[in-house]
């Protein structure tokens, strides 16, 4: 078993490794380029021109790695709920950089389209989950259950919805959103290997390797970005771990950054539009690092060290 945990994780980073470089040329191919505003900053204009939609290969290799190394995966419903977040958000991403790849411009998918999509995705994703799944949450340290009943549909919007939206709004600097992610991602491997859901621990390995092989092309200077492909992909799998591991509460502080960075955000345009006054420099946060004048490369890995030390409060509440 153990092994065979091994190699899936070699294998997706091996197989993303290999076949990041001419899977780049090909989306330089198709022109699917990223696009920069003439008002963002001289070093982000650098970035114009870099491929977009990455994230396909990252969402494609853990799963096949997954399902080939581990067939009776295909039986298990908590896989094939993480598959399809994973894949249902992936392409609400894919839409959204194509029409922007298509327009050469930064203008995709409405807000209201995007929600939209996603509340569908989340309707089908409660339906499916409670056909095997108790519609409850676990209270953090008591280990007490609380029924929902039809409000864990609210919830489950709630977590896809927002989880989606945070990864994505974390995705602004190089390597910045995949190594946040492939943090948040070990304390999953380590809740999934404690509650003996081994398909789904050989699937969170099998992401961890393709994210890291993508890291190394996406680390600054970037070669590749995923895109809201990726993004969002990305904050559909790690609602959809939390559901099946019913870790629904613990995930506010394991996707810790990726929460801090949307709550900015809120906090910002409530009160530009009450009181007309800015709380941040800038939002998403990081940014307001970068215009302080403090380099992309230390911004990102004081975000990881902060990401890392959320994912340990989370890990730890959940398995208190």
């Amino acid at each position: 078993m153990v092994l065979k945990l091994m190699i899936g994780f070699i294998v997706s980073l091996a197989v993303v490794l290999v076949l990041m470089p001419p899977f780049i040329t090909y989306l330089k191919k198709l022109s699917f380029k990223q696009s920069v505003s003439e008002y963002a900053l001289e070093d982000d204009q650098k970035k114009a021109g870099t491929p977009i939609m990455g994230g396909v290969l990252f969402i494609l290799v853990p799963i096949l790695v997954t399902l080939v190394a581990f067939p009776s995966s295909m039986k298990d419903l908590n896989v094939w709920i993480i598959i399809l977040a994973f894949v249902g958000y992936g392409l609400i991403g894919f839409i959204d950089d194509f029409l922007i790849a298509v327009k050469k411009n930064n203008d995709g998918l409405t807000p209201k389209q995007k929600f939209t999509m996603q509340v569908v995705l989340a309707a089908a994703f409660f339906f499916l989950y409670r056909m095997h799944g108790n519609l409850s949450i676990i209270l953090p340290f008591s280990k007490t259950t609380l029924s929902l009943g039809w409000l864990y549909f609210l919830l489950v919007l709630f977590m896809f919805a927002g989880s989606s939206n945070a990864v994505n709004l974390t995705d602004g600097m190089d390597g910045l959103s995949s190594g946040v992610t492939i943090i948040a991602l070990v304390p999953y491997a380590i809740i999934t290997y404690v509650q003996q859901k081994y398909t789904v621990l050989m699937f969170v390995l099998c992401l961890i390797g393709a994210l890291l092989g993508y890291l190394y092309y996406n680390k600054k200077p970037a070669k590749v970005f995923m895109g809201d492909t990726g993004a969002l992909a990305l904050g559909g799998v790690l609602a959809a771990l939390a559901m099946v591991t019913k870790t629904e509460l613990p995930l506010i502080f394991i996707a810790g950054v990726p929460v801090i960075e949307t709550l900015c955000v809120i906090i910002q345009q409530v009160s530009v539009r009450t009181v007309h006054k800015r709380v941040f420099v800038y939002t998403p946060i990081h940014y307001a690092f970068r215009i302080k004048g403090m380099r992309e490369v230390n911004i990102v890995k004081m975000f990881w060290a902060v990401e890392a030390i959320f994912a340990c409060i989370g890990l730890w509440i959940a398995l208190y």
